[in-house]
């Protein structure tokens, strides 16, 4: 069995962000979003794994390279532009080759993992398999009905919801797939929805089954739901302090702090995790925060937030919360007089004084 992980697209949810970073390497708790998912495939005994890349394929390649590094061995499959999760599978025929395989869209985490769901699709040998789980908001996601136990129809972001079974994005296939994304035609988006395709193979009377998982997943792909699932991966945290911390400073709850980090008369309350070579000093560090490497906080106060490498927060007063920073941002207040404001923003920045 293969795998193929999506990631293409252009993350315009989280602009401006992704003007210059694929939105799947975004870290979560100092990790790219999409080393989550590669884990768990490959925790599940998939090494063979294809990558969908666009745009931002050269960054891609050169975070992950040639798979080593997960104990996998990657291929990339370039595709010209965003034409739906259909067309993905439909150009990556060649790279399986006939094998069975996993689909996983690169900006989700789902904390249990997949292995469970390999294990019941090698055992039950349907022709298809798709990860479910039960939402409050079903209208908001593609939504699938269940009858016998099998799936029977799915609908794309139903007005009248009759399932609160959301599609997560993780599928498996057999080889009939194929035959389903080149029978279907582009939506009204036009793209070719992978939607359609299972609809085609349930018409077609091909076995489509369900897994329900009842453990939390999160599709980062705005703002807000990187910042949660940023606090669900902290809270699975182990303590351990690898860089320095002075004295006079307190470490509270779960903290991870890489070498080369130091804290120096600063007050740290976990969940938190803080890369290499960042600097915190007089500065409080709150709950659910994750610090990259090299960053420096002086004199601030920061919690519940997603702060990338090489970012600076100096002398803020006020206590910055639920923020994500991008590489490099910088955050000063200086004394002067007359006194002013000055900001140098990119495309879609946000500031909220």
């Amino acid at each position: 069995m293969k795998a193929l992980i999506l990631a293409g697209g252009s993350g315009t949810r989280l602009r401006p962000l992704t003007y210059t970073s694929a939105k799947q390497l975004i870290p979560i708790a100092n990790k790219p979003t999409i080393a989550y998912g590669i884990e768990a495939i490959v925790d599940s005994g998939i090494t063979e794994i294809g990558i969908i890349v666009g745009d931002t394929k050269d960054d891609i390649i050169k975070e992950l390279g040639d798979g080593s590094q997960f104990g996998a061995n990657f291929t990339y499959i370039p595709q010209d532009a965003p034409r739906g999760l259909a067309h993905a599978v439909m150009i990556a025929e060649d790279f399986m080759a006939g094998d069975s395989f996993l689909m996983y869209l690169g900006d989700n985490i789902v904390r249990s993992g997949v292995t469970n769901l390999v294990k019941q699709f090698k055992s039950e040998n349907p022709n298809a398999m798709v990860l479910l789980n039960a939402v409050p908001n079903p209208q908001q996601y593609g939504v699938v009905e269940l009858i016998d136990g099998k799936v029977k129809r799915l609908v794309e972001k139903p007005k009248e919801p009759k399932s609160n079974l959301a599609l997560v994005g993780v599928y498996l296939f057999d080889n009939n797939i194929f035959t389903a994304v080149n029978s279907i035609s582009p939506s009204w988006r036009n793209e070719l929805e992978i939607t359609d395709a299972i609809q085609w193979l349930v018409d077609q009377d091909f076995q489509v089954s369900p897994h329900v998982i009842t453990d939390w997943w999160k599709d980062t792909g705005k703002p807000k739901d990187m910042l949660a699932a940023n606090r669900l991966i902290l809270e699975t945290l182990e303590s351990s302090i690898n860089g320095s911390v002075c004295e006079q400073s307190e470490i509270d709850g779960k903290v991870h702090i890489d070498k080369g980090a130091q804290v120096i008369n600063s007050i740290i309350r976990g969940p938190v995790t803080i890369g290499e070579g960042a600097i915190i000093r007089d500065s409080y560090i709150g709950p659910f925060t994750a610090v990259g490497n090299n960053v420096l906080i002086e004199s601030s106060e920061v919690e519940n937030s997603i702060l990338l490498q090489d970012v600076n927060i100096v002398n803020i007063s006020e206590r910055i919360d639920a923020s994500l920073l991008g590489r490099g941002a910088s955050i000063r207040a200086v004394e002067r007089r007359p006194k002013s404001q000055s900001f140098v923003l990119g495309d879609r920045s946000q500031i909220i004084l």
